[in-house]
């Protein structure tokens, strides 16, 4: 497997607080992983740091082996890492079709005034909605994107991540706050973008039947840590995993 991102004894400290520390992990390409742990464990700091959003306190990252430590969000969009966020992030006010077309028009170097003179943008319209067609919104794309239901916001956001054709893309709790039929066709929609794409996921979860059904390497954190790491099979059966999470939801 190619390794694509690379974290070095990454540290991140809130005051007192440390939320990160000493974190050292290597994602390859083509690998779906899924990063798990109790509340505070500090998985949604990992992909925070490793996205822009933060920057360490201390430690090395590094993508396709090029330092990205100190570099800007949309740098590090531009060589190939995106994310969706845990708690929904759609422009709301935007039809479905101008909520892909931002991130479309900002990797085509057109983000100043991304709706003038659309007729010009006929490449771009149709790349959007391409995109509309994978995650199954095409039928909605006129309709204000704050209308939607909550599962079809999701799959909205899904769609942003992807837009700007990420190699790396992080989902954060992509299946929060989803029904059991809402949450299927997210599941599902991963699955079939991982291999159509050839995009490298790595998905924050709390819900263990996603993490377990989806995941083909799982990282465990627990207070700033990674605590385990290896395939499905070997962290359902990790005692110290178990403990963490009391044997409830992994024995099931």
């Amino acid at each position: 497997m190619t390794e694509f991102l690379k974290i070095e004894s990454v540290a991140k400290r809130f005051g007192d607080f440390a939320a990160i520390n000493g974190v050292s992990l290597t994602l390859p390409a083509d690998r779906l992983t899924a990063i798990i742990g109790p509340n505070g464990a500090g998985k949604t700091t990992l992909i925070n740091l490793a996205t822009g959003a933060l920057f360490p306190d201390s430690g090395t990252m590094h993508f396709k082996g090029e330092a990205i430590t100190r570099l800007p969000i949309h740098r590090r969009i531009h060589k190939g890492l995106s994310r969706s966020f845990q708690i929904m992030n759609i422009f709301a006010r935007l039809s479905v079709l101008q909520n892909i077309l931002v991130p479309v028009l900002s990797r085509r170097g057109r983000a100043g005034m991304p709706f003038s003179k659309m007729e010009r943008e006929q490449e771009a319209v149709t790349e959007a909605r391409r995109i509309l067609g994978e995650i199954g919104l095409l039928d909605e794309q006129n309709d204000p994107a704050g209308e939607l239901s909550h599962g079809d916001q999701r799959l909205l956001e899904l769609g942003i991540a992807i837009a700007p054709a990420p190699e790396l893309c992080f989902l954060d709790e992509p299946s929060s706050g989803l029904t059991p039929v809402e949450r299927a066709r997210v599941l599902d929609l991963i699955r079939k973008l991982s291999a159509a794409r050839h995009t490298t996921f790595v998905i924050v979860e709390h819900d263990m039947d996603v993490v377990f059904s989806l995941a083909d390497w799982i990282v465990v954190m627990n207070r700033g840590q990674v605590l385990a790491e290896g395939p499905p099979a070997e962290i359902r059966e990790n005692r110290a995993v178990r403990e963490i999470y009391l044997g409830e939801e992994l024995t099931a």
